[in-house]
């Protein structure tokens, strides 16, 4: 499996941008340098995440979302730190 981000994921398993295989390896997402974990979908070309907003459903039972612009930063939480120094 290669360890290159996508350039758009959702957690929504009804999108076409969902990859639950690189979501079972855990993704994290930095928005202007902040780290959040209440993304619902991210996208990288074009800036912009979606987060849910509090507990609140759409009649179909999805999060309530609101888009956010700004630069998004994907990484995968599995993988060593890039500053942490190596034993040997």
């Amino acid at each position: 499996m290669t360890d290159t981000m996508p350039d758009r994921l959702s957690i929504n398993p009804n999108s076409p941008y969902f990859d639950g295989a690189l979501l079972e390896r855990g993704v994290g997402i930095r928005f202007k340098g902040v780290e959040k974990t209440n993304v619902e979908e991210y996208c990288v070309s074009e800036g912009w995440i979606r987060v849910s907003v509090g507990n609140t459903r759409d009649r179909k039972g999805n999060p309530l979302t609101i888009k956010l612009q700004g630069p998004v930063e994907p990484y995968l939480k599995d993988e060593p730190e890039a500053g942490a120094a190596q034993e040997g």
